[in-house]
Parts: structure tokens; C-alpha cells; sequence
């Protein structure tokens, strides 16, 4: 190969990755504004104080957290759940939420 053919390459594969970039920053950049909204609507629907409930739990289990946030806003979109939720009736949902869990004994022999 000449100099020549492999300057071209390297070119492609340079412009390759730019665009390959920019699509990973426009993905990056909506997801942030998916977020965004979440937290706006959240602060709507819940209380100071089931909020920070939230935020505690969240960084205990993500997944979970976020599974909950989805919920929390569908059943407010649905009307039913009142708006703001207390403390007390996030605690009543996360109670039975927990409570469908099944329970994970391990017995030694």
C-alpha cells in the first residue's frame, strides 16, 4: 500500500469515529433530558419527604428505584394516586411492594 491509500484510510476511520461519537453524545444528551423530565414530574407528584425517601432508597437499589419511578408516574397520570403523596402512602406502596418479594432462605446441611 502507498503512503497515499493509507492516509485515506486512516481518514475513513477517523471520520468513522467522529460520527460514531456524535451519535453516542445525541443518545447521552437525550437520555439526560428523559431523566430530566422524570425528576420535574416527580417533584410534582411527590412530597418533600417521599422524595428524599426515594432518593435514600435509590442509591440502595437503582433498579428498583427506578422501576418505582415509572409506576409512581403512570399511576399519577392514571389519577390513582393523590397528588402531592405523602411520606406515609409511598411507605404503604414500597411495604406491599416489598412484600410480594419472595423470601430467599438458604439452610446449611
Amino acid at each position: 500500500m502507498s503512503e497515499r491509500e493509507l492516509e485515506e484510510i486512516r481518514k475513513k476511520k477517523l471520520l468513522a469515529m467522529q460520527q460514531g461519537g456524535n451519535v453516542a453524545q445525541s443518545q447521552a444528551q437525550a437520555e439526560q433530558q428523559i431523566e430530566q423530565q422524570k425528576q420535574a414530574l416527580l417533584r410534582q407528584i411527590l412530597s418533600p419527604e417521599a422524595r428524599q425517601r426515594l432518593t435514600n432508597l435509590k442509591m440502595i437499589k437503582p433498579e428498583f428505584t427506578q422501576q418505582l419511578e415509572l409506576q409512581l408516574i403512570q399511576l399519577a397520570q392514571l389519577g390513582k394516586i393523590s397528588i402531592p403523596l405523602p411520606d406515609a402512602q409511598l411507605k404503604q406502596i414500597l411495604i406491599q411492594l416489598q412484600s410480594r418479594k419472595r423470601e430467599t432462605k438458604i439452610r446449611r446441611i
